[in-house]
């Protein structure tokens, strides 16, 4: 997780393009993590609404993110 805590670190840099290409970069990571999750979820047998509820989105959004993975 230290690549995690490097971005976090630089997210809040004084010089924006450092900060920005930081925020770009950990929103790659999350939405790689999310699909980890999400797809170790399914493998356990949980619906899509449960994973929905959880990551506070509705059924059909996940489902549409997901599904066809």
């Amino acid at each position: 997780m230290s690549e995690a805590t490097d971005l976090a670190e630089r997210a809040g840099d004084r010089d924006p393009r450092v900060g920005l290409r930081a925020v770009a970069a950990l929103r790659k990571l999350l939405e790689q993590l999310e699909a980890v999750q999400v797809r170790s979820a399914r493998n356990q047998g949980w619906s899509w609404q449960e994973i929905a509820n959880e990551l506070g989105v509705s059924r059909q959004a996940v489902h549409k993110k997901y599904g066809r993975r």
